[in-house]
């Protein structure tokens, strides 16, 4: 069934606040928005609301991480402005700032490769309930072996371009639905020897550029093609994502200063292990 097929209004409404919901947590969790977001609406019988639809949600989410860091963004700004114009790179603003703009080069040109030359990517396997399950797996477990053998002692006032740029490296596999933008930069992050929770500061600057790439090259498509009856409930989901989005940057950062990642790899375990349960039952709908 199409996921706006014969229902209301309000239903329809009631289907994409939900789903702003979802993607509002999963995006900055370590647990993949894009999986939850394709298997969710389809347990629930809902069917699948479209790759741009869903990256259309990921604008509420980019709304909310600029809210949150805010302050952080203007002071990175005047610290690349000052660098610049004086030639003096040494601040740990405009190092941060160079980290985050080298970081974001490579998932910014593998976007771009994959909507140029790539064009059966939304129905390829990659997107497939069996690959979600395998490497929700793959990916608890690289999670688990970071946790395991991280030293955690570099903070972001000691971050360098090479840091952004390794980092930045990892989160070009974020785009196989299951890898998790966030989970991937904060896996990468452990191995080389962030602290939890500045490896999630980071993680989340470092996701505007990929979040906003997503969503905007989308937004412009998916207006276009949908009436008042499918636009106005997608602009309830964008809101939705950006709450809920909000919410889950601050929890996270919160439970990463005293506490590990396992209770993230021991749900994506199970995550993983439920997908190729149903997936008998997933693949028939």
């Amino acid at each position: 069934m199409n996921f706006s097929e014969s229902i209301g209004f309000l239903e329809l409404c009631w289907r994409y606040f939900f789903l702003g919901f979802v993607q509002g947590l999963t995006e900055f969790l370590p647990i993949s928005s894009t999986a939850h977001l394709k298997v969710v609406p389809i347990l629930l019988g809902w069917g699948d609301p479209g790759v741009s639809a869903k990256a259309v949600m990921q604008l509420g989410s980019l709304f909310a991480v600029l809210a949150y860091f805010w302050s952080d963004l203007k002071a990175i700004i005047r610290g690349l402005s000052l660098a610049v114009t004086q030639g003096n790179w040494s601040s740990p603003e405009s190092r941060l700032g160079l980290a985050l703009i080298l970081g974001s080069l490579p998932i910014c040109l593998a976007g771009f490769l994959i909507k140029s030359f790539w064009p059966g990517y939304a129905t390829s396997f990659l997107r497939s309930i069996p690959a979600i399950a395998c490497v929700s797996i793959v990916m608890a477990l690289l999670l688990a072996l970071a946790e395991r053998s991280g030293s955690r002692f570099k903070n972001l006032k000691m971050v360098r371009g090479r840091d952004g740029l390794l980092i930045g490296l990892s989160q070009v596999f974020a785009i196989i639905p299951g890898v998790s933008r966030s989970g991937i930069t904060l896996t990468a992050s452990l191995f080389d020897g962030w602290e939890r929770k500045d490896a999630a500061r980071f993680s989340f600057l470092l996701g505007i550029p990929a979040i906003a790439l997503a969503g905007l090259v989308n937004v412009q498509d998916v207006f276009q093609k949908t009436s008042f009856w499918e636009g106005f409930p997608l602009i309830v989901g964008v809101i939705s994502s950006g709450v809920f989005s909000w919410f889950a940057i601050d929890w996270l950062l919160k439970y990463l200063q005293h506490k590990s990642a396992r209770v993230f790899v021991m749900y994506r375990l199970c995550f993983g292990l439920i997908l190729l349960v149903l997936m008998p039952h997933l693949l028939s709908n």
